[in-house]
């Protein structure tokens, strides 16, 4: 099973926009996928929707049974929710007195049966997202291509190597995803080369921004369910292959050809 936590400390970059998109994606390739929002915004509902009577706070903090939090979207695509009482459940695992960095790894080691686990996380390093860290083996980081983009990859970078310094963990960033890309603005296609020149292997191809990806969630679909010929639904195809085909190195490399040491 791979767990793969999708994640910026910097705010609109896509995040939400990938991991749906992501989900639905490799759902689609006879993959069974949980999608899980670690982001009391909700965005996740909002764009996809959710029928489950309980979200994480209540797995996390009440104990509730997986089955009363998952939501079951399709064939093989199921979500665990949030909304604004995730906030509680972060001040609660930040006051107790020891292990709070692996409250989510203690309960998600419990679910089985997927082939992958994909964490939406919201835009900061609190003790949630160090969480999710934490229970992942990789790192998907979606980038927009504009200065503050870039400074933001510099920083995700290092916080996930010093995750890993002081809890001896191996979470690797498999693929950066330069997204919110318009070709026709001269600094968005300098950003993208110079991603392209230092992160060059483990760089995905651009998401160009496109009017159907924001559409997508006021009709509660994917995009390849609300668009599927749109120019959003072929950049995040060509996403969903390259992390499929990613399988390859997970299972035979342990990962090794995407360090978060990269330079």
């Amino acid at each position: 099973m791979r767990k793969i936590c999708i994640i910026n400390q910097k705010g609109g970059v896509g995040k939400t926009t990938s991991a749906v998109n992501l989900a639905a994606g490799i759902s689609r390739n006879n993959k069974k996928v949980l999608l899980i929002d670690l982001d009391a915004q909700g965005n996740i509902q909002t764009s996809i929707g959710a029928t489950s009577q309980k979200t994480l706070y209540h797995y996390l903090i009440e104990n509730a049974e997986l089955t009363e939090c998952v939501s079951i979207l399709g064939k093989n695509l199921d979500i665990i929710r949030s909304d604004e009482t995730l906030t509680k459940a972060e001040t609660i695992i930040n006051k107790l007195p020891k292990d709070n960095f692996t409250v989510l790894r203690e309960k998600l080691d419990g679910i089985k049966g997927y082939d992958y686990i994909l964490l939406d996380c919201a835009p900061s390093l609190g003790i949630l997202n160090q969480n999710a860290m934490l229970y992942a083996d990789e790192a998907i980081i979606p980038v927009s291509t504009d200065h503050l983009g870039m400074d933001a990859l510099t920083k995700m970078h290092e916080a996930i190597q010093q995750l890993n310094d002081h809890f001896d963990h191996t979470l690797k960033i498999t693929r950066i995803v330069p997204t919110l890309h318009d070709a026709r603005i001269k600094s968005s296609k300098e950003l993208l080369a110079q991603m392209q020149n230092e992160h060059y292997e483990t760089l995905a191809e651009p998401i160009r921004t496109n009017s159907k990806l924001k559409e997508a969630p006021k009709a509660m679909k994917s995009i390849f369910a609300y668009a599927p010929s749109s120019r959003g639904a072929k950049d995040y195809e060509a996403l969903v292959r390259l992390v499929l085909g990613d399988e390859i190195h997970h299972r035979t490399n342990g990962l090794k050809s995407y360090a978060a040491t990269e330079t």
